[in-house]
This record gives structure tokens, C-alpha cells and sequence, in this order.
């Protein structure tokens, strides 16, 4: 037979677990639909709209390993694909979503169809005090089936080579 107590406990204990999960999946509605109007705002050439998605502290990681920018770097650098309104196009196929326990931090990724075939989007965000998420960081990657890795680590063996010399000498 229960006793009393425990029907009370494992209501409560039910009652917890649906409101975090109505929170995360809230949370996961805002940056769907965040991180697909960061995308929008590029394709549309939104240079504001789609700068005010980041933290203040923002890094973006691109394909290149030279690419590794602050949130001003990064501005300068798309600055004038923005003014000819010759950015880029990136259409999100599938992402996944996760949160730290305090539903504060999340990190994603996505596969994403580009102009450079299928890229890979990766990053970090934060829930504002505001209650809006921004993206701290963004990697995008480019992905190589595994069957084509060799040939790949031939096309950039020269250009590796450039960059661990220079790296190897700081």
C-alpha cells in the first residue's frame, strides 16, 4: 500500500520534470527561431540585425584556419559582402540543441546546405537577462566525406604547412 506522502512527493516530482521540459522546449523554440533569422538576416544582407545576433564577446570560426574572429574582426571582414549585397546563403537542413542544467548556455549544430555543398554549423549560446539568446561563438565547417580525407590532406598539406610553422614559432 503507498502511504500518503508518497503520492504528494511523486506529483511534485512529476510537476518539476513538465515544467522543464516546457522550459527547454521554450528555450529551443527561441533559438530555432533566433538562429534561423540569423541566417535570413545574412542571405538578406541585414548587416545590423545579423551583428546584433552575437554576444559582445562573439567569436566566429570559419572554414580557413586563419579564421578566427572577435565580433569587430568578423564586421570588418563581412562588411563589404554586406554593402554589395553579395553575402552568403546558408539553409539549415537539421540541427540539434542542447542546455547546461540552468537552461542558461546551449550549444548546437546544424548541417546546412551552402554554396560550398554541405557545411557543418557549430556554436555556443547565451541566455541574456533579457531573456533573449545570442551566439557567442559560431564554427562552420566544411565537411569531407571520409573517403576523400586523403585526397584533402593533399590539397592543403602547403597551406598546413605555412600555418604550423607560424604557429609552432610563438
Amino acid at each position: 500500500m503507498l502511504s500518503k506522502r508518497f503520492i504528494p512527493i511523486s506529483f511534485l516530482f512529476l510537476l518539476l520534470i513538465s515544467i522543464s521540459s516546457a522550459a527547454q522546449n521554450k528555450n529551443k523554440k527561441l533559438i530555432n527561431q533566433t538562429l534561423d533569422q540569423w541566417h535570413k538576416d545574412v542571405a538578406d544582407s541585414n548587416f545590423d540585425n545579423y551583428f546584433n545576433a552575437f554576444t559582445k564577446d562573439a567569436v566566429f570560426i570559419g572554414t580557413d584556419a586563419n579564421e578566427i574572429w572577435n565580433v569587430e574582426e568578423f564586421k570588418s571582414f563581412s562588411k563589404p559582402y554586406f554593402d554589395k549585397k553579395n553575402t552568403w546563403v546558408f539553409k539549415p537542413l537539421k540541427r540539434n540543441i542542447y542546455f547546461s542544467d540552468d537552461q542558461k548556455i546551449a550549444w548546437f549544430d546544424e548541417i546546412l546546405d551552402t554554396w560550398m555543398g554541405i557545411c557543418r554549423g557549430s556554436g555556443v549560446m547565451k541566455k541574456e537577462k533579457n531573456g533573449q539568446w545570442k551566439i557567442a561563438q559560431y564554427v562552420l565547417s566544411v565537411t569531407v566525406p571520409n573517403d576523400n580525407t586523403k585526397e584533402i590532406i593533399e590539397v592543403k598539406k602547403t597551406n598546413d604547412s605555412i600555418i604550423l610553422k607560424k604557429l609552432s614559432n610563438k
